[in-house]
């Protein structure tokens, strides 16, 4: 029997049984009945990501992360073609490519970097790109919508989430106070931007489509939010696998893309970022799974777990934990399995996930990077996933860069405080056409 290389255990987590009932939750760890849930067009909602306590009638468009029916299948839609993955290849490789190296060679020349700094900086710029965020520094951007995520623990199971009133008022300003920030500083200017001038990005569909500034504000929380965090933690996650599996990252150097994209995916599928997927139930629900059959009632919260869905051995087959990149799969299966959702809600991002996930890993790899500290692995309420912080690389001759690269953004210090220092008000689309060589070049002058 191969090992279990799954790396984001959560303590407690159970992995059985299959279907599991606990009052009015349903707790569903088979891939067959949770791909039934997924698409029960019509008869389920988004319940996810505190969907519930979003208050409705405010806003003239639901945002599309916890809209459901006519409206979602719409939007989803309109915005696809900002996400096909031949438009992701052509729009955004170069500028992919452009930033890696920048980075990389910067980290380079420090001796080494902090990962999870280093992925933080390079998924935010190219999200900008995409969703058109493109008028403020990358580097403050990153840290506003980092602390998004501070926010207390909570309870989807329950109707008032398990929170205490403390909890809820500190999660109202740990919210809008970062919210107001990030519309300041980072949406409206690109507002303006675009209400002059549109371009082929996400803010300027949504102009055209009529969305009123609050409502692009949302727009740009979800899509910056969700495209910085899970591509981040699967970029991380991803190298800590790599370096430490060498036939592996021997394998994934020498490939070619449609072979390096289904290891990712192998991983994704045994590492999902995003753990639990939450559904309420608003028709009765009919599921099967090994021959036996049950009905989820109106009214009743489905949590999907999507780690154990991953594994399921009826549909992955032998060695679910072991990292296997080609394994045979049923027809349908996607080979990154639930690792994006299914159904109605499944990303629209993935083949954007996926490009610039390898696009990074590649280039960092091919310079040989030496793990100097692990990565210390916690849990995110918000999104039910993994965080992985503090994995130190040494890279060439280096032992791991300065020793400030793990203090926290802003701070002035490690990889984050020195590419603000560098590009704070440095328009992004400005920054995309230098070339890594102008960059050096440029940073060699400032330090001088």
């Amino acid at each position: 029997m191969s090992p279990a290389r799954r790396r984001a255990v959560k303590p407690g987590e159970a992995s059985t049984p299959r279907v599991e009932r606990e009052g009015h939750v349903w707790r569903i760890r088979s891939l067959e009945a949770a791909r039934q849930v997924l698409r029960a067009r019509g008869a389920t909602t988004q319940a996810g990501f505190t969907a519930e306590a979003i208050p409705q009638g405010y806003l003239d468009h639901h945002p599309i992360l916890v809209s459901d029916g006519p409206q979602h299948d719409d939007q989803r839609r309109k915005v696809a073609r900002f996400f096909a993955p031949k438009v992701v290849g052509d729009r955004y490789t170069d500028l992919m490519e452009e930033c890696a190296e920048r980075l990389l060679d910067g980290a380079e020349a420090d001796g080494g970097c902090v990962l999870d700094e280093l992925a933080l900086l390079y998924t935010v710029e190219v999200t900008a790109e995409v969703v058109g965020l493109t008028e403020s520094s990358v580097p403050r951007m990153a840290r506003r919508l980092e602390s998004f995520f501070n926010q207390p623990p909570f309870d989807i199971t329950r109707d008032d989430l398990g929170r205490t009133p403390r909890q809820w008022a500190r999660a109202a300003v740990n919210g809008l106070v970062p919210v107001a920030r990030f519309y300041l500083a980072d949406v409206r200017p690109a507002l303006r931007e675009r209400r002059r001038q549109r371009r082929p990005d996400v803010i300027s569909h949504l102009l055209d489509e009529g969305y009123s500034t609050t409502g692009v504000l949302v727009e740009c929380v979800t899509y910056g939010t969700a495209g910085m965090v899970t591509t981040r933690e699967f970029i991380v996650m991803a190298a800590w696998h790599l370096l430490r599996h060498d036939a592996l990252r021997e394998r994934y150097l020498v490939a070619g893309q449609e072979e390096r994209f289904a290891i990712l995916h192998e991983i994704i599928r045994l590492e999902p970022v995003v753990g639990h997927i939450y559904r309420r139930v608003h028709q009765p629900v009919e599921i099967t799974d090994g021959g036996e059959s049950w009905t989820i009632g109106e009214g009743d919260l489905v949590d999907v777990c999507v780690r154990p869905a991953n594994a399921d051995p009826d549909v992955v087959g032998a060695d679910p934990l072991d990292l296997c990149p080609g394994r045979p799969l049923p027809s349908g299966v996607n080979d990154y399995v639930l690792s994006f959702g299914d159904g109605a809600h499944k990303c629209p991002g993935q083949p954007l996930a996926i490009l610039e996930s390898d696009v990074l890993l590649r280039r960092l790899l091919a310079r040989a990077p030496r793990i100097v500290d692990e990565p210390e692995l916690g849990w995110d309420h918000l999104i039910e996933g993994y965080w992985l912080r503090g994995m130190r690389l040494a890279l060439g001759s280096g032992v791991g860069g300065s020793g400030e690269g793990g203090r926290l953004p802003g701070s002035g210090g490690g990889l984050l405080g020195r590419a603000r220092r560098l590009r704070s008000g440095l328009p992004l689309r400005r920054r995309a056409r230098r070339s890594p060589g102008r960059w050096l070049a440029a940073r060699r002058r400032r330090r001088a």
